[in-house]
């Protein structure tokens, strides 16, 4: 038996769960004949079995994850044509990363710190292709590069609807590409659907472009992506958490487009712009947060937006979990909870959390930590990244490193999604509770 024909084996028994018998009947007619990169090819010997496959093809795609399979698309062939009569074309839906509706600039809080961001972010997302092109955005990790080209984006879907606007991170753009090359598409149709994908839009928003350091064939192709964007005047918006000039091992050619439209720093915030944030924050949460208690707060963080979040979020916790409205006292007592003394701190670390959770759910070290997507790890995973964001007061790049590799828009969507289902779902409330009560040594 080849290779393929025991993964779709596999599928099969993965699909025998979520599917009728008489379906997976019809199912079982089609036969694997081959896998071109990670495209399965199947053979059906009717057009009406064939259809029937085409009708569950999400649940196919599914069962293709579920049994770790590591096929991504699949084509059905019928009898002896030679002609594709169903391909499940997924990848322009993944070329891109989300845009969260919640980061917009009416949430963006301004202060002395990017007040000339936010007026240059406003003035593309106003103007786009004929303001600053390219704006390149660059500060420390943590004050808002994100959250304003989320802003960016979600403005211009407002305003200009027409607009063809793509927000990615370069990790997505990287993987991409990767995968396309894997597969074999370097030179062939699939490499045009990628190319296609980034350089037929009018704006292009890349995150983290200092990931760029030292891939020279990620680098050849955003070079000609900005290049063709550019020359059709389309928008290009770029982060980083450092200058171009401070990329490691950048092409001249790029470090002079990256340089040749407006670049925008953002600082740290000053304790009055904290103060704004947390409040700002708190009121996003339906929360009522007194000066006292937002100066309290931002007097004990770091010099970053993020642990702004943290700390207001350890703050609410303490009040949910005392059924206690939110005082002095309380957040005194929240932030000693989870930073007592130093060398307790010192004690609380990404591994500390990680094996708590591994024990909790009876789970290896290496699953919580590693890709595999079944429901039983998925959602402890999540919780673990969700307890690391919640009880230390460090980057969600380093959040992401801790966590087997995933990117800081990974983690936030990760931190957001668990924050959630514990306001909805008392289970998952009640073991985030005991888990933070292990972690602690309450």
């Amino acid at each position: 038996m080849e290779s393929y024909e025991i993964l779709w084996k596999n599928t099969l028994q993965e699909l025998e769960k979520t599917i009728s018998n008489i379906t997976l009947s019809m199912l079982e007619k089609l036969s694997a004949i081959d896998l071109v990169g990670s495209t399965l090819i199947l053979k059906s010997p009717t057009q009406s079995f064939a259809n029937h496959a085409t009708r569950v093809s999400d649940k196919i795609n599914e069962a293709f994850k579920s049994a770790e399979t590591g096929i991504t698309d699949f084509k059905i062939y019928v009898g002896d044509s030679t002609s594709v009569f169903y391909a499940s074309q997924k990848e322009p839906e993944e070329m891109s990363s989300p845009i969260d509706p919640k980061y917009t600039f009416d949430s963006f809080v301004v202060g002395a710190n990017n007040r000339y961001l936010y007026a240059a972010a406003k003035a593309v997302a106003d103007d786009p292709c004929n303001s600053y092109n390219p704006l390149f955005i660059y500060g420390d990790t943590g004050l808002g590069k994100t959250h304003i080209m989320h802003a960016i984006a979600n403005s211009l879907k407002k305003n200009h609807p027409n607009l063809n606007v793509l927000y990615a991170t370069c990790e997505k753009f990287t993987n991409d590409l990767i995968n396309t090359i894997r597969q074999g598409k370097a030179y062939s149709a699939g490499s045009e659907t990628f190319r296609n994908r980034y350089r037929n839009v009018d704006v292009l928003i890349i995150d983290d472009v200092q990931f760029l350091a030292k891939k020279q064939s990620t680098q050849e192709e955003f070079f000609h992506t900005f290049n063709e964007l550019y020359g059709k005047n389309k928008q290009i918006i770029l982060s980083a958490d450092c200058q171009p000039k401070d990329i490691a091992l950048l092409e001249e050619r790029l470090l002079t487009r990256f340089q040749g439209g407006l670049m925008a720093q953002v600082l740290p915030p000053d304790i009055e712009t904290k103060i704004a944030i947390i409040q700002k924050k708190a009121e996003e949460k339906k929360y009522i947060l007194s000066f006292e208690i937002a100066s309290y707060l931002a007097e004990n963080s770091d010099d970053d937006v993020r642990s702004l979040e943290g700390l207001l979020n350890k703050v609410i916790f303490a009040s949910l979990l005392n059924e206690a409205p939110i005082t002095l006292s309380l957040a005194m007592e929240a932030l000693s909870v989870s930073r007592p003394q130093e060398d307790k701190e010192e004690q609380i670390t990404p591994s500390t959390i990680i094996n708590t959770v591994c024990n909790f759910y009876k789970i290896a070290k290496a699953d919580l930590l590693g890709k595999k997507k079944n429901k039983e790890l998925v959602e402890p995973r999540q919780i673990c990244t969700y307890l690391i964001t919640e009880l230390l007061s460090i980057p969600l790049v380093s959040v992401g490193q801790a966590m087997g590799g995933k990117d800081h828009t990974t983690v936030i969507y990760t931190r957001d999604k668990i924050a959630d289902l514990i306001k909805k779902d008392p289970r998952v409330a009640t073991e985030v509770n005991d888990l933070k009560n292990l972690i602690l040594k309450k």
